[in-house]
């Protein structure tokens, strides 16, 4: 026989699990355990006290009391019937000890025990005595045992024996199907990984940090609402939880901090101090919890296994009481047995009685109390699963009790285990939504962030860049730390892939900044921070993948002067770009877009009247559509780079005040269009490089102002004279083409100071090249020269020389003598240099600081 624990510990769930189950689990657990408890007291009873005691019935009596049994079966009637409810019974051991007086030496054997009348005299029965012959052998016993163990099997009803088994059965498969969900394998993993997560959230250090900066911000809130502020505060946001922005400023919609009127922020107390440890830890739980509800939210298997335990548990109910009804009469003390067996006992019919009854029909009542007890709460379990919608879970009483407004309802098999924690303790779903908010999450990587990027820190990484500006650069951060704000003297800021950047009211303390960068950014600001930014700003960089990163509040910043989008806005998206908005930005002057357009969007000539400087740099997709060109009239500087322009558009020629115009990277073969350019009287740069032109046209010569010409890595085998005739000509750029000769006719362009001829054929160096004295660079790089001439000393200004990657066997003593000129800035092969005269070399490689600063 096993015992009670063994038993009981079927019922035994983790504690860990405790959370997960209901009172009314918690109570038919119990129940359970009760009725385990009836079955084995009521099987330990029958193994050890169960008696059945049966005694003859004499003819008469029997004719009275019951006719014998024809049938030739045995059969019992039940003389005392009682109610109760069915178990199982074991066999006990008979005993004789209360049976009634027999006259020892007597037998209940053959014709003399059925002719035994029990009003004979003594004196005959004596006789008998005398008359009988044999050994006596106490048969009269074993035949009162045999009638016992028969009657036991034949007379008492089954539910009398077996009623302790039946009670243990039942409760196994109750036990069994309300724990089924805690074993099963697909349903235990995730309730395991669940309770694990649970525990943490709320034993995790951010909870009570979370919460407390909750309330001192409530509390904070209510003093302001208290005092009767009737003007917003200096550095107060409109954009809270609960409300949006006001339509003429799109600021960021969920504040993490609140701003009072005589401090920048609120100083939180220590309470939003956290040890590294602890914020690491409370990080990894944030990304747990997120997976968790990928993995646990698709689903509701825990849902349908728990309904469908429970209704098995009601059906189970219901057999139990329909059965155990059908026998609870059947239970009696008293009943009549006839074994037919006379001709081995000598009586027909035998009334016994069995002493378990009356405990029996106790244990079978308090069984059916308790399972009626634990069917009332199965229905009560139905009602609750119908009642709400236990696969959808609201955190709205958290969302107002607390500032994280952005927690998340969820659904299916998540939802219902928050629904199941609830019966447990409500704070621990409320704690477990703190790990759901990203707002809570955004404090949390602040907390951390500024616990790490100190002031000290950040002035580090403070730098000079090419325009000798303070920039800061902060890169693949989780947010902008304070500290950054606390940069007062700063005049760039970079943020790159800072995906929950936010620009508090701080930064009105920055007031040298003037250029920010946002790249794949999207960047969000207060109502402070962004009227600062809209009255300061001059220069912002937006690069993005898809449109929506583009800030709203960018089309809103009226004094910006220049603005960078670098990223997606083909011609499907262009309706989505919002640069009809563009309208607003009324001192724009300088736009650049490098994108994949296949037109110039329409919405920019609503700043054209603004622009100065149009910039479009495609990715290689065809710009096809430019009449839009011709309503920028104030443009002066114009670049359209790698558009696949076959031809130089027409529209570029009405653009009266273009002084700049850049071509680069396109598929151009012929430039004769370029005689319209006479009507551009302003055009001083023309950059036709990285195209396919093949010659130059003599039209170049009406471009009387032209005064940088840029036509390197094109197919130019050869230069027209017409070229020299540009006398304003400062900047000549050829290189990287098949040019073999440099015209005599170079030495008329009085006025060049740059002249480029790297990766060419050339092999001899005209002397009138060096009448351009105003020469100051001069790259003759990857050509066949075999010698410079002498007159190289004349080019007095000249402070830059490339000479790398000819046929040179010496370079010109004369080179001493170009005073600008030092080591610094000669490109040539290190054995050139080291054949030069020391004197020589002792020029060039004076201190070139002083001289060269003044020559450039």
């Amino acid at each position: 026989m096993f015992t009670l624990a063994e038993v009981a510990s079927l019922s035994d769930i983790q504690p860990t699990y405790r959370i997960l189950k209901p009172w009314w689990d918690v109570f038919m657990d119990y129940l359970a355990v009760v009725m385990l408890m009836v079955a084995i007291f009521a099987g330990t009873m029958q193994l050890t006290k169960d008696q059945v005691v049966c005694l003859p019935v004499l003819q008469s009596t029997v004719n009275s009391k019951a006719q014998p049994d024809t049938s030739g079966k045995a059969d019992f009637t039940t003389v005392e019937p009682t109610t109760g409810q069915g178990e199982e019974v074991s066999m006990g051991t008979l005993s004789f000890e209360s049976a009634p007086t027999v006259t020892p030496g007597f037998f209940l054997s053959g014709a003399t025990a059925s002719q035994y009348q029990p009003t004979e005299s003594g004196q005959e029965l004596k006789k008998e005595q005398k008359d009988s012959s044999g050994r006596k052998t106490n048969l009269d016993f074993q035949q009162y045992v045999f009638i016992n163990q028969m009657c036991y099997h034949l007379a008492l009803p089954w539910y009398s024996k077996y009623f302790p088994y039946l009670v243990l059965i039942h409760t196994i498969i109750l036990i069994v199907s309300s724990n089924f969900w805690f074993k099963y394998p697909k349903t235990c993993s995730k309730i395991e990984h669940f309770v694990s997560i649970l525990g943490k959230c709320f034993e995790s250090p951010w909870t009570t940090k979370a919460l407390s900066e909750t309330a001192c911000e409530d509390s904070e809130e209510n003093k302001q609402r208290l005092t009767g502020a009737q003007s917003l505060p200096k550095y107060v946001s409109t954009s809270s939880d609960e409300g949006s922005p006001s339509a003429s400023t799109p600021m960021i919609t969920k504040s993490g901090f609140k701003f009072s009127a005589d401090k920048p922020m609120i100083e939180i107390p220590s309470v939003t101090i956290l040890d590294k440890k602890d914020g690491e830890q409370a990080k990894a739980l944030f990304e747990k919890v997120r997976k968790f509800r990928a993995h646990v939210e698709d689903s509701d298997l825990i849902y349908k296994l728990y309904v469908g335990q429970t209704v098995i548990k009601t059906v189970k109910f219901i057999f139990i009481l329909c059965y155990t009804a059908n026998f609870v009469n059947t239970i009696s003390f008293e009943h009549i047995c006839n074994p037919k067996v006379e001709h081995l006992i000598g009586y027909t019919q035998f009334e016994c009685t069995h002493n378990m009854a009356y405990m029996l029909k106790k244990l079978l009542i308090s069984y059916i109390s308790l399972i009626c007890v634990y069917g009332f709460i199965c229905l009560y379990t139905l009602f609750w699963l119908v009642r709400i919608p236990l696969k959808e879970y609201s955190f709205e009483k958290v969302r107002e009790e607390s500032s994280f407004s952005d927690i998340p309802d969820v659904k299916n098999d998540f939802a219902f285990l928050l629904h199941m924690v609830d019966q447990y303790d409500q704070l621990y779903s409320k704690r477990f939504g703190v790990f759901l908010s990203e707002v809570s999450e955004n404090k949390l990587r602040g907390i951390s962030l500024n616990h790490e990027w100190t002031y000290e820190k950040l002035r580090q990484h403070v730098s000079r860049n090419a325009q000798d500006k303070q920039e800061l650069h902060l890169f693949m951060l989780s947010g902008v730390p304070d500290a950054v704000f606390d940069l007062t003297d700063l005049d760039v800021l970079k943020l790159e892939l800072i995906p929950e950047a936010k620009i508090t009211a701080k930064i009105s303390q920055m007031t040298n900044l003037q250029e920010l960068h946002l790249y794949h950014c999207p960047a969000k600001v207060e109502q402070t921070a962004f009227s600062f930014l809209r009255d300061h700003l001059r220069c912002l960089h937006v690069k993005f993948t898809d449109v929506a990163e583009i800030p709203a509040w960018v089309y809103l910043l009226k004094t910006l002067r220049e603005l960078y989008l670098i990223g997606n806005l083909n011609s499907e998206n262009n309706k989505m770009i919002g640069l009809e908005s563009l309208r607003e930005l009324r001192h724009l002057k300088i736009l650049h877009v490098k994108s994949n357009l296949t037109k110039i969007p329409p919405n920019i000539t609503d700043v054209a009247p603004h622009l100065t400087k149009l910039v479009i740099h495609n990715d290689g997709t065809k710009l096809v559509v430019l009449n839009s060109l011709k309503k920028m009239t104030n443009v002066a500087e114009l670049e359209l780079q790698n558009c696949e322009l076959e031809r130089i558009p027409h529209a570029i020629f009405s653009l009266s005040n273009l002084q700049e115009l850049d071509l680069k990277s396109n598929s151009i073969r012929t430039i004769e269009e370029i005689i319209s350019f006479q009507h551009l009287k302003r055009l001083t740069c023309l950059k036709l490089w990285h195209n396919k032109i093949v010659s130059i046209p003599s039209s170049i010569t009406h471009i009387k102002n032209l005064e940088s010409l840029y036509l390197s890595n094109n197919k130019l085998e050869t230069l027209p004279a017409a070229v020299f005739s540009l006398q304003k000509l400062r900047c000549l750029d050829v290189s990287f083409n098949s040019i073999a000769v440099i015209p005599v006719e170079i030495g008329l362009l009085q006025n060049l100071q740059h002249f480029h001829i790297t990766g060419n054929k050339v092999d001899v160096l005209p002397k009138q090249l060096f009448k351009c004295v105003k020469l100051r660079t001069l790259s003759l790089g990857q050509n066949c020269i075999t010698s410079i001439p002498d007159k190289v000393s004349q080019l007095l200004q000249l402070t830059y020389l490339e000479l790398k990657g000819n046929c040179l066997d010496r370079l010109p003593v004369t080179l001493g003598q170009c005073q600008l000129l030092r080591k610094s800035g000669l490109v040539v092969e290190d054995h050139l240099f080291d054949a030069l005269p020391s004197e020589v070399k002792e020029v060039l490689n004076q201190d070139t600081s002083i001289p060269f600063a003044n020559g450039i």
